[in-house]
């Protein structure tokens, strides 16, 4: 029986022996963290923190206390005792129907992830090829299409490839980069030059703007999203008990590193008056490189930042529609179409189903002038949907940690219920203020703002997965033959 069967008020057994795991399924640990940054830390939001100076280092390291380190420290827990990811954490510490809740609103709110990714993808290639393009709807809607069916493509192969091509892009496509704007950062002030930012104490926290100040650190919290996902992969470690903490704290290191000194470099070499927010980070590199004479590097470093945004695309592509696969075979609730699998043992018909909406959304680019601002209130929908699975992963944790105290962990994280409840308040805090209309919204009434928002999240996060458990059926469960435990 699998422990994912057990009912949510039984403690889980005491022992467990995995199935066998071919060894061309065996995935490294650092290969997992790889994977984990990749899925999290980008470069994109270097430019917008730069225009803090000193000041971004605050607002990235208080969520990173506040979000990313519970969050972390949390998932190495749960899953370092429990395989099966999100589901099997808030079914086992709550109940069955709140695991499902959980696992959904993790796959969830990767419908608008992948447009707003892919977006970012266009508008790099446009400044390499023709700036002009940037502008274009319709070169945009081609773009997020061939590339997420492409994508749709490589990931039914299989898991390793996309474990490969995932550390590949972040090497390329993040690392590379960020690498090389520090050292240029610090070779800008080693010859003598003044930074463009203040770099004195006085400059160390931001400017207080009243709930700005409070908007912005919570979107922070948000970039760190994304840290539990890859637990669904700690099946294919060898030693998941010791491997996956090292992977969490491994990735998580790397995520800080990759969001702070890129950020930092930049405001070293480019005023913070001269950065354009909307060209991002292609103009970022640009300014950089043009104080020394190779803005030739430009184009190539776009094409390195695209390889970034489609490795992270592929991580998110594997994980979550994964988990929900998963836990639809066992407990029957998604309807049979949604389960099948390909030769590869690949979730197919989940990702060519989210595929279609993917490619809806994309012809909005091209058919709806004023997309945009209308894209910006889903993508803030999707956020809300997926603070409520970390809500439930933290409250499951603290209930296994008490129902279940002696169950065998591979890491145990220290004051675990200090840290759900710092996890906790942080995810909720930043529920709240996704329903404050921010300073994009314009004169719009804050009222309707409030009912697509929460009608949005209402909808997506709880309607539809209600309606999936409410009309699920007997004949939809399908034999598991992939986990085996023993008492």
């Amino acid at each position: 029986m699998s422990a994912m069967d057990l009912p949510a008020d039984r403690p889980a057994p005491k022992a467990a022996t995995r199935a066998k795991v071919p060894t061309s399924a065996w995935i490294s640990w650092v290969a997992l963290a790889m994977m984990t940054t990749s899925s999290v830390a980008s470069l994109r939001a270097a430019p917008t923190m730069a225009v803090y100076g000193l000041a971004c280092v605050f607002l990235y390291l208080v969520p990173a206390i506040v979000f990313l380190l519970p969050t972390s420290l949390v998932s190495a827990e749960l899953a370092s005792g429990w395989k099966g990811g999100i589901y099997n954490w808030v079914s086992l510490g709550i109940s069955k129907p709140m695991g499902f809740l959980a696992v959904w609103c993790q796959f969830a709110m990767t419908i608008f992830y992948y447009p707003s990714l892919l977006g970012f993808v266009a508008s790099t290639l446009a400044y390499v090829i023709n700036p002009e393009l940037a502008s274009s709807g319709v070169w945009t809607a081609c773009v997020i299409v061939i590339v997420y069916w492409t994508g749709v493509w490589v990931s039914s192969r299989g898991t390793s490839g996309v474990a490969g091509l995932a550390s590949a892009g972040l090497i390329i496509g993040t690392l590379i980069p960020g690498v090389v704007l520090v050292l240029l950062g610090t070779v800008f002030l080693g010859q003598g030059n003044t930074s463009a930012a203040p770099m004195d104490s006085d400059h160390i926290l931001p400017v207080w703007a009243g709930l700005a100040s409070l908007v912005l650190i919570v979107n922070n919290f948000l970039s760190y999203s994304g840290m539990e996902m890859n637990a669904v992969h700690v099946g294919s470690l060898r030693n998941p008990g010791k491997e996956f903490p090292k992977a969490m704290f491994l990735s998580m290191a790397m995520v800080l590193l990759i969001f702070i000194l890129p950020a930092l470099a930049i405001s070293w070499v480019v005023p913070a008056e001269e950065l354009s927010l909307t060209a991002g980070v292609m103009q970022a590199f640009d300014a950089v490189f043009a104080q020394f004479g190779t803005q030739w590097l430009t184009p190539l470093f776009g094409i390195m930042l695209v390889a970034a945004s489609l490795g992270g695309m592929l991580t998110w592509l594997a994980g979550p529609s994964k988990g929900l696969l998963m836990i639809s075979r066992q407990e029957g609730y998604l309807p049979p179409f949604l389960q099948r699998l390909n030769r590869h043992g690949v979730q197919q018909n989940i990702l060519v189903t989210q595929g279609v909406i993917t490619t809806v959304i994309a012809l909005g680019y091209a058919l709806i002038p004023d997309v945009s601002s209308a894209y910006w209130i889903f993508s803030v929908i999707t956020t809300q949907v997926y603070l409520i699975m970390y809500l439930l992963m933290f409250v499951a944790a603290v209930r296994l940690r008490r129902i279940d105290p002696d169950h065998p962990r591979g890491y145990r994280a220290p004051m675990l219920v200090g840290l759900c409840g710092v996890g906790f308040a942080a995810s909720l805090a930043a529920l709240l203020v996704g329903f404050v209309p921010p300073s994009q919204f314009g004169g719009g009434d804050p009222i309707v703002y409030l009912l697509v928002v929460g009608g949005g999240a209402l909808g997506l996060g709880l309607v539809v997965p209600f309606l999936f458990y409410r009309f699920r059926k007997p004949s939809w469960k399908q034999a598991e033959e992939t986990e085996v435990t023993t008492s």
